[in-house]
C-alpha cells in the first residue's frame, strides 16, 4: 500500500465538519479554507469516498510548489512522478483556478500543466507519438494561490453528494452533503423523533435516516478511482462488504417529513423509496401551523423558503411566526432553520441559543439553533 496526502474538499462553513467527520473516522487533520488534509491508503481513498457525509470530493495531492513563470510551473509538474498515477492510457483532463497569483490566467495554466505531464509520461511510457488517452478517468486540478501551486487527482469523480437516490427534486433542491451537515450540527440521534416541516424532495429526512442507520452515503454509487489499474477490485469489494455489515437496518426510526405542496410530498416518497426508506419515513401535506405532536424531546430541521418575488416574503414571515407560536408550545423540542432572513429571530419570537454562517450554493444563510430543554421523563 501508498501513503497519499489527501484532501477532502468542503463547501463554505463546513470544513471542521468535515473534519470531524474525518477525525471520528480514524485519521488526523489540516484545516484550510474549503480543505481538509489528511493521510491515507489506497484502501483509505476507497473508505473515505464512500463514508464521507458532508464533504464535496476526495483527492489526492500529486505535487506542490511555488512558481511565478510559465518555465517553472512547466517544469516543476514534469518533474514529478506522474507515472505512478497514471497509466499510459489514462484520459486525463486538466481544470483550473488561479487566485492573487502571477500566472492568472487560467486556460494557459491548464494547457502547460497537460502538456508536461505528457512530456513526462511519454518519457516514463517509451513513447514518441501522441497519448491516446482512452482508458481510465483522472481528473486533474491545477490550483494556484499566491503564486502557490497545488495539483491535485479527483479520485470521486460526480461529487460526493451525489448518493444516487434522488430521482427528481424541486426548484431549490439543498445539498445532500448540507443536509447531512444540518443533521450532523443537530446531534441528532436515533432514539429521538425527527420532522422537516418543508420537506420538498425529502433530502434532509432521507439523510437522517443514513445517519440513523449508520449507511453510508456512498454505497450505492460508483467513484472515478474504482476504475484506476492500481485501485484493485478487492479493495472495493472489501470496504462495500465492511459498510454492509456496519449498517443497522433495524434500528428503528420516528421520521417525518412534511411539506405544503402536494406534489413535492410525491417526489419526496419517490426519492425516499429509491434510497430504500418507503416504510421508515412518513410524509405528509401539511402546513407548518397544523404541526401537532404528544412527543418529547423531537429534534426540527428546515430549510425554509427564503423568498425571492414580490408577496412571498410577507408569506414567509408569517410562515415563521407560525412556527415560533408552534414550538413555544413544545419546549422540549429543538428547532434548526437555515434561513436567509435577518429578522428570522424577531418573527420567531426568541433569541437564537445559536447561530452558525452556512451557505446554501452562493447564498449566504445562518443556521438558527434553538435548544430544547431536556424532558425530565427522558
Amino acid at each position: 500500500m501508498t501513503k497519499f496526502k489527501l484532501l477532502a474538499t468542503a463547501a463554505m462553513g463546513l470544513e471542521s465538519i468535515v473534519a470531524d467527520e474525518l477525525k471520528q473516522l480514524g485519521y488526523e487533520t489540516q484545516t484550510e479554507n474549503g480543505k481538509v488534509f489528511f493521510e491515507g491508503d489506497e484502501r483509505d481513498i476507497a473508505f473515505t469516498n464512500l463514508w464521507l457525509r458532508t464533504a464535496d470530493r476526495v483527492k489526492i495531492i500529486a505535487g506542490e510548489f511555488s512558481a511565478y513563470t510559465f518555465d517553472e510551473l512547466f517544469e516543476q509538474t514534469k518533474a514529478l512522478e506522474w507515472e505512478k498515477f497514471l497509466p499510459v492510457d489514462a484520459n486525463f483532463p486538466v481544470q483550473g483556478k488561479s487566485v492573487k497569483s502571477k500566472l492568472y490566467s487560467v486556460p494557459d495554466c491548464q494547457a502547460l500543466v497537460k502538456k508536461a505531464i505528457v512530456e513526462r509520461l511519454k518519457k516514463a511510457y517509451h513513447r514518441n507519438s501522441f497519448l491516446d488517452e482512452s482508458g481510465a478517468r483522472f481528473k486533474i486540478e491545477v490550483s494556484i494561490l499566491k503564486d502557490k501551486v497545488q495539483l491535485s487527482i479527483d479520485t470521486s469523480g460526480a461529487g460526493l453528494h451525489k448518493r444516487g437516490y434522488r430521482l427528481d427534486q424541486g426548484e431549490a433542491p439543498l445539498k445532500e452533503t448540507l443536509a447531512a451537515a444540518l443533521v450532523k450540527l443537530s446531534r441528532w440521534t436515533p432514539d429521538r423523533p425527527f420532522v422537516d416541516p418543508f420537506c420538498g424532495s425529502g433530502t434532509i429526512a432521507i439523510e437522517a435516516a443514513m445517519i440513523g442507520q449508520n449507511i453510508a452515503p456512498g454505497y450505492n454509487r460508483d467513484f472515478d478511482s474504482e476504475n484506476w489499474p492500481w485501485m484493485t477490485q478487492e479493495i472495493w469489494d472489501n470496504v462495500r462488504e465492511e459498510a454492509e455489515e456496519l449498517a443497522n437496518y433495524d434500528q428503528p426510526l420516528n421520521i417525518l417529513g412534511t411539506d405544503i405542496d402536494h406534489k413535492m410530498i410525491r417526489v419526496a416518497e419517490e426519492n425516499a423509496r429509491e434510497a430504500g426508506f418507503a416504510d421508515i419515513i412518513k410524509f405528509q401535506q401539511r402546513q407548518i401551523k397544523d404541526f401537532t405532536t404528544n412527543e418529547e424531546n423531537g429534534v426540527v430541521i428546515g430549510n425554509p423558503p427564503y423568498g425571492e418575488r414580490i408577496g412571498e416574503i410577507e408569506v414567509i414571515e408569517e410562515m415563521i411566526k407560525d412556527m415560533g407560536n408552534i414550538f413555544a408550545k413544545h419546549p422540549t423540542w429543538s428547532v434548526y432553520m437555515l434561513s436567509s432572513m435577518a429578522r428570522f429571530e424577531t418573527l420567531y419570537g426568541q433569541p437564537a441559543t445559536k447561530k452558525r454562517k452556512l451557505f446554501n450554493g452562493f447564498i449566504r444563510t445562518d443556521l438558527f439553533q434553538f435548544w430544547g430543554e431536556r424532558s425530565k421523563n427522558k
